[in-house]
């Protein structure tokens, strides 16, 4: 390690309070927090303390001009107690390219890295060893300087929470094709994990919620004929045997799962293939049979088959399949992630 991390832990632990059996998503929090402070042109010292409430000036630019990033990852351990992520170095690098588009200092690699492996060693015990749970980890930056110019803090914070976690959905997903609303568009911040992205789908999705689903495929900002992500998540779709998802572009985010998956479909037998993916193209693959699978992918749920969609006042039901690429990839990809196979690729960074 070669940051000097201050550590202060909690004088009592929560941890004999969470049912480990029973684990929602993300709303369980485990008992420190790393935080590191941007001031005076550069970044201080980390520090470990217990997760507790932050205090900021009502003037903080983070509450007006919405300076804030996040990331997602997960921490696992295998059946010796081994602490395992899957490919930290990619979340640091995409951390840091939505921290230059919305000016926010760049987080350095050691105070990322060094930070994130203290502190899932302080907290080791409450990554939980359940099959399907895992510790998510939050690492996320906002603009803590304060004043009510139109104008980039002079301050920012850098902080990483983590939560002992189960599933992030739960039973089949059924989604509506957006006709009308845009998760990003060309020159914006749609690559970025800006925390402003997420409150702008909010009430699209509300609306799809309210006719009876669960979540929106987004599709492109000009024309809506073409589909780009599935929720919060990046998507894939198989028409025939041939796997396809959308290209990255400054309106989809570059997924590490997504990455990952194309990886290994590739060297597994399955085709792939990136390119534009028309909603004409998806219906009339539904109304002929050749579309087999939908599915989300993301850190949070990993893979997420869809069972059906809804345009243009019509469903579609997708087939249940015998054994969907969904349930090949997904088992591929967290064996990987468990230390339950070997790791070709070397992604998994063990702690």
């Amino acid at each position: 390690m070669t940051t000097s991390i201050e550590i202060k832990r909690v004088e009592k632990s929560n941890i004999s309070s969470v049912d480990f059996d029973n684990l929602p998503f993300g709303s369980v929090y485990s008992d420190h927090m790393l935080t590191c402070d941007f001031v005076n042109g550069k970044w201080q010292s980390p520090k470990i303390e217990p997760f507790a409430p932050i205090s900021l000036m009502p003037s903080a630019k983070i509450f007006h001009y919405g300076q804030s990033i996040f990331e997602g990852m997960k921490a696992y351990k295998d059946k010796d107690e081994n602490i395992m992520l899957f490919r930290p170095e990619e979340n640091w690098k995409r951390l840091n390219k939505s921290a230059k588009r919305l000016v926010i200092p760049e987080i350095p690699e050691d105070i990322f890295m060094d930070g994130l492996k203290a502190l899932l060693e302080l907290d080791s015990d409450w990554i939980p060893t359940n099959e399907g749970s895992s510790l998510y980890i939050r690492p996320f930056m906002f603009a803590t300087g304060n004043g009510f110019h139109a104008s980039p803090a002079d301050a920012y914070k850098f902080v990483v929470c983590t939560a002992p976690s189960g599933a992030y959905f739960g039973g089949k997903v059924k989604v509506l094709i957006e006709e009308n609303y845009a998760r990003a568009a060309n020159g914006g911040v749609g690559f970025a994990k800006a925390g402003g992205n997420y409150a702008a789908q909010f009430y699209p999705t509300q609306l799809a919620i309210e006719k009876g689903y669960n979540q929106v495929i987004w599709t492109d900002d000009n024309t809506h004929e073409y589909i780009e992500e599935a929720g919060a998540m990046n998507i894939f779709v198989r028409i025939n045997d041939t796997l396809l998802t959308s290209p990255t572009s400054d309106r989809i985010l570059d997924g590490v799962t997504r990455k990952s998956i194309l990886q290994i479909a590739e060297d597994n037998g399955i085709k792939t293939e990136v390119r534009k993916i028309s909603v004409t193209e998806v219906v009339e693959a539904a109304k002929n049979g050749n579309l087999k699978e939908m599915f989300g992918a993301g850190t949070a749920a990993v893979i997420s088959p869809i069972a059906g969609f809804g345009y243009k006042e019509d469903d579609f039901d997708l087939p249940v399949l015998e054994n969907p690429y969904a349930s090949q990839l997904k088992k591929l990809i967290t064996d990987i992630q468990t230390n339950k196979t070997e790791d070709p690729y070397g992604w998994r960074v063990m702690i």
